[in-house]
């Protein structure tokens, strides 16, 4: 199924639950100021036959930076725990509509799976058709033995952006909010400056999503995307907070049919954490 993803609507997958090479990940995640846990409330209420993603688990433990991407192995190794296999198709949502299973499917991707989408509109969407809930959690999946392919050109470092500053070969779009980009808002996180990377554009991920939390049609996103300079001429790499929302930009590029793009994985918590980074102020 070569056109699958990167979104699947609500009937769709109605009408593909429990086939044999469907795997459904439920990869609820909040930030530490909402004080919710994503797998106690997927406990209360998930899709039918969902597996549970746990993006901090699916995380290195080592950086000392949130939801950092974890090693090939450990990738390898947790996936495999999950029963995820090379051939399934793989659709992920999360409990609030569209904000952290963007964070899964990047990973999914950066590790080589080709086979996978979002569901538009997540958890509430399910539900706002009227589709049951279940409870509790599936016994554990049989483990499978997953083969991984990194993929680096999805993934760029302190480095790359700070190079890119003097090149420009990359366009830097921020999903954080307007006023956080300007220096207006404080960080969510203790210790981390105000701002954001010099020559970089602010494009809120909220900008791109329907009150109801599904992407905006595909014309309103290239749209909203062109008035920030990415048009596709120039590659795109993505930043947020702490590497969760900067992939929701990453699927609306290829909702939108734009050239795929890359994640800043340490994002503001680590650019805006260290001092000897250069930092910009206002619009």
């Amino acid at each position: 199924m070569s056109n699958f993803g990167p979104l699947v609507e609500v009937g769709w997958l109605r009408a593909h639950l429990g086939e044999d090479d469907l795997i459904v990940l439920d990869a609820s995640a909040y930030l530490p100021a909402e004080g919710r846990d994503g797998r106690a409330l997927y406990r209360q209420a998930h899709i039918p036959g969902a597996r549970f993603f746990d993006i901090e688990l699916f995380s290195d433990p080592e950086t000392g930076l949130p939801h950092m991407a974890p090693s090939q192995g450990r990738f390898a190794r947790l996936a495999g725990e999950l029963g995820l296999r090379n051939d399934a198709r793989v659709v992920v949502y999360d409990q609030k509509g569209l904000f952290s299973a963007a964070r899964a499917w990047w990973l999914l991707k950066l590790f080589g799976h080709a086979r996978l989408a979002v569901l538009d509109g997540g958890l509430p969407a399910w539900t706002g058709a009227g589709l049951a809930t279940a409870l509790g959690e599936p016994a554990p999946a049989a483990p499978t033995r997953l083969q991984v392919a990194f993929r680096p050109a999805l993934l760029r470092g302190l480095g790359d952006v700070w190079a890119n500053i003097d090149s420009g070969r990359e366009l830097v779009l921020d999903a954080r909010g307007a006023a956080r980009f300007t220096g207006e808002a404080p960080e969510l996180r203790a210790g981390i400056a105000p701002g954001h990377v010099p020559g970089s554009a602010s494009l809120p991920f909220t900008e791109l999503l329907e009150a109801d939390g599904r992407l905006k049609p595909a014309a309103t996103l290239r749209a909203l995307f062109a008035a920030r300079g990415a048009d596709g001429a120039r590659p795109v790499v993505t930043s947020c907070g702490s590497g969760l929302t900067a992939a929701i930009l990453l699927l609306a590029l290829e909702a939108a049919s734009l050239p795929e793009g890359a994640l800043y994985d340490g994002s503001w918590t680590e650019w805006g954490g260290r001092e000897d980074t250069p930092k910009a102020l206002g619009a």
